[in-house]
């Protein structure tokens, strides 16, 4: 006979299957893909354990022909998969650092933060904090990664995201704002299809119900909270959350897909970002015609390449302000 599968708890669609066990099924962002010598985009890669205790570790990008003590700007990049599935080797975002990389012509470091259940949040932020410290011990020449040492220009570094992703991102330089990280200068945040969310439906969430209840399942179970989905980790207008005012960076970018039942909280966000006071020059991308994340799943069409040159132009500018 069979193994008979344990009873279910809990059904997080279309991401995992949580039984009453306590064992957790991943349906998607299991695969893994190491890191090494991409010849495509001609991009390298390596991991690195940066917090033993923790096991948090990064996964570090550059162009292959990058010569010794060539200063690159810096990416610090987070995944998306809702805190619950992927990790820097998931294939899909592995191709798309290297592709994003190869563009931009930057070194990146991509983190690879603990996930929910198993860890719930605010682990998921508390290790992107960490890297960031890590990558701040290289500043002055003297941390334990030479790539770091070596080619990056620590007077621009930006963070980067996709959905889940893109809301570290903005926690980080939050965050950032108010504890200062020495050696690093915050130039700017790449925010793609960014995960935001809130108890009151908007836009297309009030007419999309099944979506806007899939996407509240997702965040109650990352985050158990008495304040649902108007907690300031999700909803960065709800009471007590921060003001964007304090972001640690002069330059940010939101990028929205139409199809996207996330597109409304990114233009939100866009929208107060605008009118906060903040004093940064903040820019807005649309692509029409497209759903979350499409670039990771379709990464040549016409309108992901444009995207990723829109994000290597962003990086590349010199700031105005």
């Amino acid at each position: 006979m069979g193994s008979i599968k344990p009873e279910v708890s809990q059904e997080v669609l279309p991401y995992l299957i949580e039984y009453k066990d306590g064992t957790v099924e991943r349906l998607v962002g299991t695969q893994v893909t190491p890191p090494g010598s991409d010849p495509q985009t001609g991009v390298v890669s390596k991991d690195v354990l940066i917090v033993p205790e923790t096991g948090v570790s990064v996964r570090l990008y550059r162009p292959i022909d990058t010569p010794k003590d060539k200063k690159l700007p810096l990416v610090v990049y987070f995944h998306g998969g809702a805190f619950c599935i992927a990790t820097v080797g998931e294939p899909l975002y592995h191709n798309s650092l290297n592709i994003l990389v190869a563009n931009s012509n930057v070194v990146a470091v991509s983190v690879d933060f603990r996930n929910s259940p198993e860890f719930p949040l605010p682990a998921a932020y508390d290790d992107s904090w960490a890297a960031l410290e890590w990558v701040a011990s290289h500043a002055a020449g003297g941390g334990p990664e030479v790539w770091l040492n070596e080619n990056v220009d620590f007077d621009k570094v930006y963070l980067a995201g996709d959905s889940a992703g893109a809301n570290i991102s903005h926690h980080m330089a939050i965050r950032a704002g108010s504890t200062r990280i020495n050696g690093l200068k915050f130039r700017g945040i790449l925010m793609i299809q960014p995960y935001f969310w809130g108890e009151k439906p908007i836009g297309s969430e009030v007419t999309d119900t099944v979506r806007k209840g899939m996407v509240d399942i997702w965040w109650r179970y990352v985050c158990p909270s008495d304040k649902g989905c108007d907690d300031p980790l999700i909803n960065p207008f709800a009471d007590g959350s921060p003001c964007l005012s304090g972001l640690a960076c002069d330059r940010v970018i939101v990028c929205v897909a139409e199809k996207d039942i996330l597109r409304d909280r990114g233009v939100l966000y866009y929208d107060a970002l605008v009118k906060s006071g903040w004093g940064g020059k903040v820019e807005f991308d649309e692509v029409e015609g497209e759903d979350h994340v499409f670039h990771l799943f379709n990464p040549t069409c016409e309108k992901a390449v444009n995207m990723i040159k829109r994000l290597a132009r962003f990086i590349n500018e010199e700031s105005e302000i």
